[in-house]
């Protein structure tokens, strides 16, 4: 993308006005989008973005340009616009001898692939969630893949590039009775080449989807009230995800605005939860092989039977918190300067059987499938929806339940959580912060809160 006598150049126009610290990032990124409604394609695109970000610091001061020309010309000026935001005692740049390279997972390039193979993939999960029940009305479906390179280096002398992969379906399904409508939806997603289709079954997240939106149509409205919950695998983990880890970044420490401030060596969760971020996972749509200030990726423990490990820390939350950085930098473009965010965050498998969970329960909610919410990561306050849910009845799944919400606060929850299962797998979502919106899995086994708060709208069943 550029030479390393140009990048160094670049880095010391940066530090012309007093910075101690300059950082160039570049992009190079091609994508490929597919959109199919009701087995017909909408929509098909290629696109490439092109950049880079010239950041400069001087101790907890920040300040950020990008461009759009990569040309030697474009980037010293980008550089001096940062830079003349900035002043300070400054700094030499070390010569970019620091040599850090990564190639993510890539078995397959997507440049390989023509468009027939990928609408082929839609077919079959369209087909599939048709074929489920009459009551099926509609079918949306969508491919997306992408293969970024990115080059970071910085006045500390480090050269890192990387090589990011990644691609994904989504199916999404409504059932109607000509009444009612109700809607399912699967996403399944990798950090690998076009090889991941020999993982993702797009037949089985097709009639996922579709499933679950006519179970769903047929489900009364969920009981509200004070009760246990369990809440399985996967996608669940985002609730770990909302409620807890974005209070744990040091977007949200930095600047006092966590519950777990200050909170490093206690105990913040039942000693059965163990919390980790690991961006070292082998072809997992959240992975990286470096952050976005060219650390190596890490796997982070964050909380270890219940007590409080370590934050997630870019640079800037260094400087800030005196904490050191975890390999969590990252940002959606080089129109981002980066922050400290998640990878892939889950809670680690424990010991207990799923089914004694709901056997030994009583009366409660099984969230079988979670769905978006909102958090405040100052208070930990949070709502949750869940998209498929069921109702426990004296120890057993009595039927499906709908419109059900979780309601609670992130520290009471993790303290409350008296169960923790065997089997740990994860979903695939994308993340949205300061820095843009980032590929990220959130993950867990299947969970029991021995008691929270349910909204719904439903009388007793």
């Amino acid at each position: 993308m550029i030479s390393r006598s140009n990048a160094e150049a670049v880095l010391a126009e940066a530090l012309k006005t007093g910075g101690d610290f300059a950082e160039l990032y570049m992009e190079d990124a091609e994508s490929h989008s597919i959109a199919m409604l009701q087995g017909v394609v909408e929509n098909a695109a290629y696109s490439r973005k092109k950049g880079a970000g010239v950041r400069v610091l001087s101790g907890t001061k920040s300040a950020y340009a990008y461009t759009v020309d990569t040309s030697l010309e474009a980037l010293l000026d980008t550089a001096r616009r940062a830079s003349a935001i900035i002043s300070g005692e400054g700094a030499e740049i070390r010569h970019l001898t620091d040599i850090r390279q990564s190639k993510g997972q890539y078995g397959i390039p997507f440049s390989t692939i023509d468009n027939v193979k990928r609408i082929t993939l839609l077919l079959e999960g369209t087909n599939a969630a048709k074929a489920v029940s009459h009551e099926i009305n509609r079918v949306s479906a969508g491919y997306f893949d992408t293969d970024k390179k990115v080059l970071i280096c910085n006045s500390e002398g480090v050269w890192a590039e990387d090589r990011r992969p990644r691609t994904r379906l989504s199916f999404d399904a409504v059932a109607t009775d000509g009444k009612e409508y109700q809607t399912g939806g699967e996403r399944p997603a990798y950090g690998m080449g076009f090889e991941a289709y020999e993982l993702i079954d797009p037949a089985a997240a097709g009639e996922t989807a579709a499933k679950t939106a006519v179970t769903m149509l047929h489900a009364p409205e969920c009981p509200a009230g004070y009760m246990p919950v369990a809440i399985d695998g996967g996608f669940g983990g985002v609730i770990l995800h909302e409620a807890c880890v974005h209070s744990l970044e040091a977007t949200s420490v930095g600047r006092g605005n966590s519950e777990f401030c200050g909170k490093m060596g206690r105990r913040i969760a039942s000693e059965k939860v163990t919390a980790i971020d690991d961006g070292t996972l082998k072809g997992e749509w959240g992975s990286i092989g470096c952050d976005d200030e060219g650390n190596p990726s890490q796997r982070n423990v964050l909380i270890e039977n219940g007590i409080l490990k370590s934050y997630l820390v870019d640079r800037l939350g260094s400087r800030l918190m005196d904490h050191p950085m975890t390999g969590s930098a990252r940002r959606q473009s080089y129109e981002y300067a980066p922050t400290s965010r998640m990878t892939n965050t889950f809670i680690a498998p424990g010991t207990d059987d799923e089914e004694e969970m709901i056997r030994t329960m009583g009366d409660g909610l099984f969230a079988a499938r979670m769905g978006g919410g909102s958090v405040n990561p100052l208070t930990g306050e949070f709502n949750f929806s869940v998209i498929e849910g069921y109702w426990v009845k004296d120890g057993k799944i009595y039927c499906p339940v709908r419109g059900a919400a979780l309601i609670g606060r992130g520290a009471e929850v993790l303290m409350k959580i008296d169960r923790v299962g065997r089997d740990m797998w994860m979903g695939h979502g994308m993340c949205g912060s300061r820095s843009g919106s980032v590929p990220t899995n959130v993950g867990q086994p299947r969970i029991r809160v021995s008691g929270m708060t349910v909204g719904g709208k439903g009388s007793s069943i």
